[in-house]
């Protein structure tokens, strides 16, 4: 009997590994696929609800975005609605919240009135809100003690669009959508830690912890782990990673929906937001914080001795290291960052920051999030020792693609997996439905 060589492998079962499974089982006539992830079920790491923000990211409310980016992000958001449209249980994996990013003080209200009328033209249910409508739709954001709070505020809002997903949900629901497929030999390897990847002659082997899986082409999505297997078969070494941890704080249920406050170009980590947790009922959950973590997983102490096999400390990493600190807001940031760990006094720094959206926010409303967060590997360019704030991509043109960091996160699944799809296709001599493509995902 000869040994079974897949046509595609994909190593990684977060919400971008399923995405691809979901595209090349649907819209191509690639007939044989494996999917390799290293726990029991898919999406159990930064896909799963806990471990990240659970926003669509459209490029409306984050004001790190240029307009060029934005429209770039709001096409990738569409295919995510566009394919939800179809689910039987939609109402499990996409929510309609209003959302909203709010400037506080006149520096900020000036910097969102001109964002305003650059982003109108591609966001065009876009409204600029004045305080006393923002007042209408988020009470707890303008009102203390029955009186509206001093600064200047305004708002840009989008309030009746998709702006939430259980990204875990998502995941499930790609494999459950390619397992519909008779005519596609769908094979789901969980509980398959990859330890090695080695191509001989066109065929790349995947050594897991139990077997020996085949396949004629591999995409790997597995966050920070993608460049660790990457570079043990000699590729990405240009590349070392700093893994950028999050973590969440709970109240009471003070948000009717997503509130965003304005990004300091300054510094390369998400500012502080609330939003009604999709996980926790009666909940309202800000963060994320933003702590450099050594380890390659949040709460996986193994990946410690993983992460130091992708940091190659070297002085070029030094020097990235060093830019970063040399600029007082990051310093500062970072500081108090590693003191919002420290149990005690973290709930009060916290409350501080987030007084900022919530100014009547009380001590004894916030909580921990013990169990949420999760870790984001940033990659450093060492050849031109720089922090890389977008996603990357190794190809090194052999029939293997390593993904990492995708940009903004989840929202991107779809869009990355067409690329990957796309890649995969083109490797094989295979063909894709593109009338359907088109029809269904890019309406």
């Amino acid at each position: 009997m000869t040994e079974q060589v897949h046509d595609v492998a994909i190593i990684g079962g977060g919400v971008c590994g399923t995405a691809l499974l979901y595209l090349l089982s649907e819209y191509t006539d690639v007939q044989n696929i494996a999917l390799i992830e290293k726990y029991d079920d898919v999406a159990k790491v930064n896909s799963h609800g806990r471990n990240n923000s659970q926003t669509l990211h459209c490029g409306d409310i984050e004001t790190n975005y240029t307009l060029e980016k934005a429209a770039k992000v709001k096409a990738a958001a569409e295919m995510v609605v566009n394919y939800t449209e179809t689910l039987a249980q939609r109402d499990k994996v996409i929510f309609k919240y209003p959302k909203m990013v709010l400037g506080v003080g006149e520096k900020e209200c000036q910097q969102l009135r001109e964002r305003f009328e650059t982003f109108k033209t591609v966001f065009t249910t876009m409204q600029l809100l004045e305080k006393e409508q923002i007042a209408e739709i988020e009470p707890n954001v303008i009102m203390v003690d029955g009186k509206m709070r001093e600064e200047p505020c305004v708002a840009l809002a989008v309030l009746d669009e998709y702006s939430a997903v259980d990204f875990h949900q998502l995941a499930q629901s790609f494999v459950g959508e390619a397992n519909k497929r008779q005519d596609k030999a769908i094979s789901l390897f969980l509980n398959n830690q990859v330890e090695e990847i080695v191509e001989n002659g066109g065929v790349f082997s995947i050594m897991t912890t139990d077997k020996v899986i085949k396949a004629k082409t591999v995409v790997v999505s597995a966050g920070g782990h993608s460049l660790l297997l990457a570079q043990q078969m000699g590729y990405g070494l240009e590349f070392s990673c700093l893994p950028v941890a999050g973590s969440f704080y709970f109240t009471p249920p003070l948000l009717n929906g997503k509130v965003y406050t304005v990004q300091n170009d300054k510094l390369p980590f998400a500012a502080v937001h609330g939003d009604p947790d999709v996980l926790v009922d009666g909940k309202t959950r800000f963060g994320p914080t933003a702590l450099l973590l050594p380890m390659l997983e949040r709460y996986n102490s193994k990946t410690f001795i993983e992460f130091l096999r992708v940091l190659k400390l070297d002085r070029r990493v030094f020097k990235v290291f060093w830019d970063l600190f040399k600029v007082s807001d990051i310093r500062n940031y970072i500081f108090k960052n590693f003191l919002f760990e420290v149990p005690g006094l973290r709930r009060w720094l916290f409350m501080k920051d987030a007084r900022k959206i919530v100014p009547s926010l009380k001590l004894e409303d916030v909580t921990f999030a013990k169990g949420f967060g999760g870790v984001r590997p940033q990659l450093i360019d060492k050849k031109s020792a720089k922090l890389m704030l977008g996603e990357a991509k190794i190809n090194p043109g052999t029939g293997i693609v390593f993904n990492m960091t995708p940009s903004p996160g989840a929202t991107s699944c779809l869009e990355n997996a067409e690329l990957d799809m796309r890649f995969v296709v083109e490797r094989l001599g295979a063909s894709i439905d593109e009338a359907r493509l088109k029809q269904t995902l890019h309406k």
